[in-house]
């Protein structure tokens, strides 16, 4: 029942031939035979990616470099006997887990939700009988018909077609319904998009109807094909999750090397066992690592997300959160993306005025009620010559029949004229229906003064000849429209003689009115301009990669500012021909892609990722799911999507709107710079506590800080603090900043001065108030004590130096922080708690301070933010 790879694909086998081939007939399967067949081929279904199971993705959580780093000192800690400070770091670990598992397995349970469970319906002839079955039962060889509405249920060779046009654009991106004919020889290397004897599982029928015999169900359809490609397509890596591996790895050798140094150090010098070199060593470790970042980075990526979910972007994986802001790259879909996938009236042309432009969604208000008046006989003859359908759902519109037929009624309605009312003021009473041959429909309809009135639609070039002499004006206005892209449509009207009230097809009209040429096409979404606008704004390149027309391509791509002429549109077929040299040069300067399959859509994907740019792919169709996993960010639409675009996608837009991707970008350029200002805070703290235990141990101090203290300093004062730093509002115009270069590292030169001078200046001043205190006989205890304290206070200032990056804490108010302000009041609240409380002073070694010491403490700590407001002074005027 299949055909082997030497032979000629079904679209290009003859239509009988179909039939020997499958095994069947025109009369169909019987029900014994259609049973041993779905036995061996199983199912017409998908196949579906296995349901969201929260274990597995807790267990994901734990991949992190760092959290690989502190499960190791969480051991090296239980080796040297310190179990309260495993357990602490261990718990570091699960909330960690906890926190972004959660986020993430509500984001996939929501994206199942999306998941559409309709039922397809057949008819199919089984033991010679018509009859309705669910698709999920269709064999190969089954007789099956297909009408108007309809999806089609399977890979159908179509052996019979009247009138039929199927709408292909989930598979081929082609925004118009194309025309299939049964009869006729198509060459076996002809596009997926020009094969007109072919109907494919998934599409939907647009006007007509058709028999055709299954040739290709489930996985072995061409939508199967694409679902099963992209279990061997590797999904790309989030800019963040590079960076941050990156970053971890770094931090680790730096631990390892800083520990194994220090622990060496001080057996060196004399007077120090192994075990308490290691516990030293493990020390500086606790001190090195930031501990907190796993859970501030899973908080800031999770308040991203809510805050892209107000905005209808559902996240399914947090890192996609921040991969979006980073982005270089956005390869777009056209067709569903930046436009509708729903034909609309755009222009109307009257005798003697300019064209009138229309807007899909929102009624024209015109300060013209004469022009309005005039455009009322050209919508009443569009929805009276008409078999369509329309319905509003949820502020969209759907309906039935042709999608030409459909924008008709939508101008009407939009004109406020109802098919409804005018049928009964001028009911029906003969058709003539559109035939591809004949290219024109007419509708006839008793008056109240017994003439009969006809409405004519159709090709300019077939209606006009029909009209009185006059009407050579639409020929000029047809060309114009026809010259800028748009489906051309020429209605006219006039009275005709009774005999079209007979049962009997009427002839030709004639001697009619020409009342309009209207243009048509696929709008361009309210808002893509504007946001396509702004990623160049932002330093972001956008490509349109689509199976539509070069023509329709390039028209959409000039109007949305993408590119200059709407000749500069590669095609797949030079994609196909290009060396791996001339793609290279073709992906550097092009940024409109036409005619490209799935194939190639990745293949481009994958070059410009090759090219060092990060790339984030939008979609909606089974023919961008390839690339859409391959992408670094791929984002899928939630309204008009495929189940199989949704599954392959980082983020889903509930609304299919392209503005909702700059939306997304900001609050992803917003979650980067958080996850930095966290980074600068915890890196900075743990460099400072670094320097405290380095000094100690150059001049044969006593430990300063023990493990439990730096793990106090680490989890709890600096972790509130770093977490509250995840809430940070937007610093300026993230929207005006280029993307960060690919290759830069979380931490870029400014970021390295500013926390190794934070970290010198308040690991210094630490290591001299210890010091001075053990010089003027206070105990070790009561030093340590002094020092933890001071250590929180410089915690609670960095994290009021680390809000903001480039401007001055006294050129923005602590209120517009409020999560900042309570997060540092909190954590240092809580420490002063611990410090007089009894059980948390056992615990910390800690108790009461004298008051003079505490007004010390307390001018120390503005050490730091007296240097780094310096540093950001010199920056500003560029001394630096």
């Amino acid at each position: 029942m299949k055909i082997s790879d030497a032979e000629s694909p079904w679209h290009a086998i003859d239509a009988n031939k179909v039939w020997e081939l499958v095994g069947s007939s025109i009369e169909g399967l019987s029900t014994q035979e259609a049973t041993r067949r779905l036995q061996e081929t199983g199912a017409n279904v998908l196949p579906q990616p296995a349901s969201p199971n929260l274990i597995h993705t807790l267990l994901r959580q734990l991949k992190s470099p760092l959290i690989a780093v502190l499960g190791v000192a969480a051991m090296l800690s239980a080796v040297v006997g310190d179990e309260k400070d495993a357990l602490l770091i261990s718990a570091v670990v699960a909330v960690n887990a906890v926190i972004g598992g959660l986020q993430e397995w509500k984001a996939h349970a929501r994206c199942f939700a999306l998941r559409q469970l309709i039922k397809v319906q057949a008819i199919v002839l089984r033991d010679r009988k018509k009859v309705e079955l669910n698709s999920e039962s269709l064999v190969i060889g089954d007789a099956i018909w297909l009408e108007s509405g309809q999806v089609v249920p399977a890979d159908v060779r179509l052996v019979d077609s009247h009138n039929l046009e199927i709408d292909e654009s989930l598979l081929t991106g082609e925004s118009g319904a194309v025309q299939k004919r049964a009869k006729g020889f198509i060459a076996a290397k002809t596009p997926l998009a020009e094969r007109g004897t072919m109907a494919y599982a998934g599409t939907t029928v647009s006007r007509g109807r058709g028999l055709g015999v299954v040739v290709a169900t489930g996985k072995t359809t061409e939508v199967g094909d694409l679902a099963s490609d992209l279990q061997t397509v590797p999904p790309g890596k989030p800019p963040l999750v590079v960076r941050m591996d990156l970053f971890s790895k770094r931090v680790g050798v730096f631990v390892i090397i800083s520990a194994a140094a220090v622990g060496w150090l001080s057996i060196a010098q004399g007077g120090t066992d192994l075990l308490t070199a290691l516990k030293l060593a493990v020390a500086l470790a606790v001190s090195a690592i930031p501990e907190g970042l796993p859970v501030a980075l899973t908080v800031a990526l999770s308040v991203a997300s809510h805050r892209m979910a107000k905005q209808k972007v559902i996240v399914r994986r947090l890192p996609a959160v921040e991969g979006l802001g980073s982005c270089t790259l956005i390869a777009s879909d056209k067709t569903g993306t930046l436009t509708y996938n729903q034909l609309s009236v755009q222009e109307v042309v009257l005798r003697g005025e300019p064209p009138i432009r229309l807007v899909l969604h929102q009624k024209e208000k015109r300060e013209n009620p004469r022009q309005l008046e005039r455009l009322l006989p050209i919508a009443r003859c569009a929805v009276l010559c008409n078999e369509g359908e329309v319905y509003k759902k949820d502020d969209w519109w759907e309906g039935r029949g042709d999608p030409t037929d459909q924008a008709l009624l939508i101008m009407g309605i939009e004109l406020g004229v109802s098919k409804q009312k005018e049928l009964l003021e001028q009911p029906q009473c003969n058709t003539i229906p559109f035939e591809p041959e004949q290219r024109y429909a007419a509708s006839f309809h008793q008056r109240d003064d017994g003439e009969v009135m006809v409405a004519v639609k159709g090709a300019p070039e077939r209606i006009i000849p029909m009209c009185q002499p006059e009407a050579q004006w639409g020929i000029e206005a047809a060309e114009e429209l026809a010259n800028r892209g748009l489906r051309v449509l020429a209605l006219a009207s006039g009275t005709t003689s009774k005999s079209a009230l007979e049962e009997t097809t009427p002839s030709e009209p004639g001697n009619l009115q020409l009342l309009g040429v209207i243009g048509l096409r696929d709008p361009l979404r309210r808002g893509a301009k504007e946001a396509i606008d702004q990623c160049h704004q932002a330093g972001i390149r956008v490509w349109i990669v689509t199976g539509d027309h070069p023509t329709t391509a390039g028209i959409v791509g000039k109007e949305l500012g993408i590119i200059k002429n709407t000749l500069d549109v590669v095609t797949g077929a030079e994609i196909e021909a290009a060396s791996p040299e001339s793609l290279k040069r073709i992906v550097s300067r092009a940024n409109v892609y036409a005619r490209v399959s799935p194939h190639q859509k990745l293949l481009l994907v994958e070059q410009a990722q090759k090219a060092g740019e990060f790339v984030a792919v939008t979609g909606d169709g089974v023919n961008d799911a390839p690339a859409l996993r391959a992408a670094q960010i791929g984002i899928a639409m939630g309204r008009a999507g495929t189940d199989v675009a949704r599954d392959a996608a980082d983020l889903i837009l509930l609304d299919d709107g392209f503005p909702s991707i700059v939306d997304g970008i900001q609050q992803g350029r917003i979650a980067y710079d958080n996850v930095r200002k966290v980074i600068v805070l915890l890196v900075s703290c743990g460099a400072a506590e670094i320097t405290v235990l380095a000094l100690a141990v150059g001049f044969s101090l006593p430990l300063p800080l023990l493990p439990v203290q730096l793990l106090w300093l680490n989890l709890v004062t600096n972790g509130i603090q770093d977490v509250a730093l995840a809430f940070e509002p937007e610093e300026g115009d993230v929207l005006k900043r280029r993307p960060r270069p690919p290759q830069e590292a979380v931490f870029n030169g400014l970021l390295i001065k500013r926390t190794a001078l934070a970290a010198v200046v308040m690991g210094g001043v630490g290591f001299i108030l210890f010091s001075e205190l053990l010089k003027h006989g206070w105990g070790v205890e009561q030093a340590r004590n002094a020092l933890l304290l001071q250590m929180v206070m410089f915690e609670t200032v960095q994290a009021g130096n680390s809000r903001l990056e480039r401007k001055s804490v006294f050129q923005d108010q602590p209120w517009h922080s409020p999560v900042v302000v309570a997060g540092t009041a909190g954590g240092f609240a809580l420490h002063v708690w611990m410090m007089n409380w009894g059980v948390g002073s056992a615990a910390l070694g800690t108790g009461p301070l004298p008051v003079d010491l505490w007004l010390v403490i307390s001018g120390l700590s503005l050490c730091p933010l007296v240097a780094v407001e310096i540093q950001k002074t010199l920056v500003r005027r560029k001394v630096l």
